[in-house]
């Protein structure tokens, strides 16, 4: 059984101080799970002092984003090494609003899942449709390329330590959500995929995650689906009785 995976994606909100107020909550009021992953991924001002408290705890830290170099002159971006330091085990990557707003394209973001795998991080990888293509039958076209493009050249002995994030752009913040059946759709077939491309091994272990209005309310339809292994939370995630709900589906 895959063990479930339940993220919060705090993008550019909560101060460092609320940010570790916030993982000390979470820290004692699931010191004693194990039977599921817990991650948050704060802003990068917040990630060092936040993976302090979180230092005896089971929760996990992700950052939102980074740099596909090593490092260089780049104003204003981080690298994977620095995240490593900071005391990251996670990094999302592909997000769709980077995707949509900084212009990330299919092989950026590919050469950012190769930089974070070299550094012993675990990409969660975010992939999705916008309404138009859902609307012009093009999801499994979109997911294909996304996937292909994204995932090009990696290992299959890395494709473990990917976590790949469903995010069908027209749900992400609008308040509507993927139906529990078109969810399971999307993730049936990129469990397929990834079994053509990997191996069935690599198809049956691999963790992939619904994002897009997660809710304490849908929570658990979308966690009763066969192929869906967790959820990756944003404005739900901001507080702290409602991301417990949903740790708790």
């Amino acid at each position: 059984m895959i063990k479930p995976f339940i993220a919060a994606n705090w993008k550019m909100h909560k101060t460092v101080s609320e940010s570790v107020y916030f993982a000390k909550q979470l820290s004692a009021e699931f010191a004693e799970v194990n039977d599921r992953d817990i991650i948050i991924a704060p802003s990068y001002t917040a990630l060092y002092p936040v993976a302090e408290e979180l230092k005896k705890s089971p929760v996990h830290l992700s950052a939102q984003n980074m740099h596909w170099d090593e490092k260089g002159a780049f104003t204003g971006e981080v690298s994977a090494g620095m995240l490593v330091d900071a005391g990251c085990h996670y990094v999302i990557l592909g997000h769709s609003e980077r995707r949509t707003l900084f212009g990330e394209k299919n092989s950026d973001i590919n050469k950012k899942i190769k930089t974070a795998l070299k550094f012993g991080l675990k990409p969660i990888f975010c992939i999705g449709e916008t309404l138009g293509e859902r609307s012009s039958q093009k999801t499994f076209d979109v997911i294909r390329r996304q996937i292909r493009k994204g995932l090009n050249n990696i290992l299959s002995d890395d494709i473990r330590r990917i976590v790949i994030a469903y995010e069908p752009i027209w749900a992400i913040g609008t308040g509507k959500t993927a139906t529990d059946e078109q969810a399971e759709e999307a993730h049936r077939y990129i469990r397929e995929m990834i079994a053509d491309l990997f191996g069935e091994n690599a198809g049956a272990d691999i963790r992939i995650i619904y994002g897009g209005s997660v809710n304490q309310e849908n929570i658990g339809g979308l966690m009763n689906q066969p192929n869906i292994n967790g959820a990756l939370v944003g404005g739900a995630s901001l507080d702290f009785e409602s991301f417990a709900n949903i740790i708790n589906f």
